[in-house]
């Protein structure tokens, strides 16, 4: 029988740790359950692990481990040669191109991303309008990673079905 699997992590890549490690912790409480360390490829247990990933072709990266208020990871690496896309948001490319962050305050989060070097990228707007309180806002983390924020639980937003 299959049955609802949980969500464990999400790899985000930055082009500073230490920074998106700040931003996150501060703007959203997110634990510290790794501090940023060092991994080379090497014949280290992780190093093979990385290889199966990456290939053979890197030399070292920067990865911190962090965890949501409902225990989800959040992966973080820094690679040494990382580039910022020139369009961040490809949404009609195949892949994942937002989270979700859900918080009731979706105004006063807005304007703790922006205060922490974030941007908001469209107005909050209601789900809907008139008949449940549901916002919802994109915005953007100081490093171009897109995510929303939701003002209420994802199953509570769309248990009636369509628009």
């Amino acid at each position: 029988m299959t049955f609802p699997r949980s969500f464990s992590h999400i790899g985000l890549s930055v082009p500073n740790l230490d920074e998106a490690v700040q931003f996150y912790t501060e703007v959203f409480g997110w634990y510290v359950i790794m501090e940023p360390s060092e991994v080379k490829n090497d014949d280290t247990a992780i190093g093979q692990m990385c290889r199966d990933v990456f290939g053979n072709d890197w030399k070292q990266f920067r990865i911190a481990h962090l965890a949501t208020g409902d225990r989800i990871g959040v992966e973080m690496f820094e690679f040494p040669e990382n580039e910022t896309p020139e369009n961040n948001f490809e949404y009609w490319k195949t892949g994942i191109f937002h989270f979700c962050i859900q918080d009731p305050d979706v105004e006063g989060m807005v304007e703790k991303i922006k205060a922490h070097g974030g941007k908001q990228r469209m107005p909050i707007r209601e789900y809907y309008p008139g008949d449940k309180p549901y916002r919802m806002v994109y915005v953007e983390d100081p490093f171009g990673n897109i995510f929303e924020i939701y003002s209420h639980s994802y199953e509570l937003t769309y248990s009636d079905g369509a628009y």
